[in-house]
């Protein structure tokens, strides 16, 4: 590689340069594979198998998946439904725990478990019963560590100070409430209307149950968003001084969410004004004491993601940023997805194939993929830069027994991030500079061996 390559200009193109040169499809990368390489060639027998050969003494996470919601964002990306009874929920925590069943008749061992995440949908849509039977379930199934993390993805609008206590007595220690914008015209214009008050109530109700670790999420790019209301948000919230906040831009995706279709288009901003609004907000919340953590994460110097970006134990999986270092992660629940040494698997998607294996008394998977050792030795490649922006890439080669020249294709790739100064290379090592964070999506996929982006499969990358 010449010199010109190893030591860039360290000018960063202007947002609409961004825009034009790298504003394409590319995964957001919490796994490696992506979802786009799942089939059904993982199936139940195969899942069963990968469940039977976790080593006894490691610990797992579990990630439960909560498919309802008392309203319909039209933003939404998630596997979600909007219900206006209770009925559904009911049955489905009984499938649910059922489903619980069926994976401890699946185990070596009652396993460990130092995390478990709710995400949904919103999970606040349980009852305070069927909370504490669900973690009367887990608690028969596995081992749940003394200082387990337990964390729920919240609902401000059906959030109640009775749910929150009773969530608290059952171990919920972090917590992430959406808010994503507070300029009313843009809360109508995707069906979510709430408060500053209304958000600074559960954060009161959070804070007295005990809550040690909040996020609240944000997002950029929303129709009638402009940078001036995005930075009037984040003022608001910042008061509120949560331990970490999710800044995340709103994919259009209305060939896969239909809801979306009811989001007018012409009122979305463009791209180099959506960057306006997320780089905007970053230099705020820098301002404001937080540290900012990969693609859209940040948080405060005392905070454990803060501390593990510091220290290189940043992980990511399919909640985004996290601390967690368990290497097993188990879904329940309709379109979960777990991950373990073997590969990826994922639950049926739709609520009423789900209902109908559990019902059946089967484990149920409907696809996933297993990883080779070309798969994981790309996945630590792709989940550094995606965590530290840098990673000194003839270390992961030696440990996975490789060549650094195998990489020489991937590094071709990148000659224009490099020309940029997008990236530079000192030695071993690769280093994500600059405004080379914003496309650092796009810089990962170079080390991707499945990605096409010619086949639409993925939202841009800015």
């Amino acid at each position: 590689m010449d010199d010109a390559m190893i030591h860039p200009p360290q000018i960063a193109p202007a947002f609409a340069d961004l825009v034009a040169k790298y504003d394409g499809p590319a995964p957001r990368y919490t796994s490696y594979p992506t979802a786009v390489q799942f089939s059904p060639a993982v199936d139940e027998a195969i899942y069963r198998d990968w469940l039977a050969a976790l080593p006894p003494a490691d610990p797992v996470s579990l990630y439960l998946h909560i498919p309802f919601c008392a309203r319909l964002c039209w933003y939404c990306g998630c596997n979600t439904r909007a219900v206006n009874r209770h009925e559904p929920v009911r049955e489905y925590v009984q499938l649910l725990l059922a489903e619980m069943g069926l994976l401890q008749q699946a185990l070596p061992a009652k396993l460990k478990a130092t995390a478990i995440h709710f995400g949904g949908g919103t999970p606040n849509m349980l009852s305070v019963d069927e909370l504490a039977a669900i973690f009367g379930a887990l608690d028969n199934v596995f081992a749940l560590a003394p200082d387990r993390e337990v964390a729920a993805e919240l609902d401000p609008a059906v959030l109640t100070r009775d749910w929150v206590r009773a969530a608290a007595f059952h171990g919920l220690n972090r917590a992430s409430l959406g808010v994503q914008n507070l300029d009313p015209k843009v809360q109508a214009a995707v069906n979510r209307k709430e408060s500053f008050e209304d958000i600074a109530r559960c954060v009161g109700w959070l804070r007295e149950a005990g809550i040690r670790s909040l996020n609240l999420d944000l997002m950029y790019g929303l129709p009638h968003q402009t940078t001036e209301a995005t930075l009037s948000t984040v003022d608001a919230i910042v008061a509120l001084r949560p331990e970490r906040i999710a800044l995340f831009g709103y994919a259009h995706v209305p060939w896969m969410k239909a809801h979306q279709q009811l989001i007018e288009e012409k009122a979305l901003p463009g791209p180099a004004e959506r960057l306006a609004q997320s780089e905007a907000a970053a230099e705020r919340l820098a301002a404001e004491g937080y540290v900012r953590i990969g693609l859209d994460h940040f948080a405060l110097e005392t905070d454990e993601m803060a501390q593990a970006l510091s220290d290189g134990g940043l992980r990511r999986n399919f909640q985004g940023y996290t601390t967690d270092a368990a290497d097993t992660l188990l879904g329940l629940g309709c379109s979960a997805i777990g991950s373990l040494p073997q590969g990826y698997a994922q639950n049926i998607a739709q609520e009423v194939g789900w209902r109908a294996a559990v019902r059946e008394g089967r484990l149920p998977i409907a696809r996933g993929v297993a990883v080779s050792p070309d798969d994981r030795f790309r996945r630590e490649i792709i989940e550094r830069l995606m965590c530290d922006l840098h990673v000194d890439l003839g270390a992961v080669c030696a440990a996975h027994g490789r060549d650094l020249a195998d990489l020489a294709p991937a590094l071709e790739k990148l000659a224009p991030f490099f020309a940029d100064g997008l990236v530079r290379r000192d030695g071993g090592t690769l280093v994500v500079e600059g405004a080379g964070r914003l496309v650092i999506r796009s810089i990962c996929a170079a080390f991707d061996a499945y990605f096409q982006p010619e086949a639409g499969r993925h939202s841009r990358a800015l």
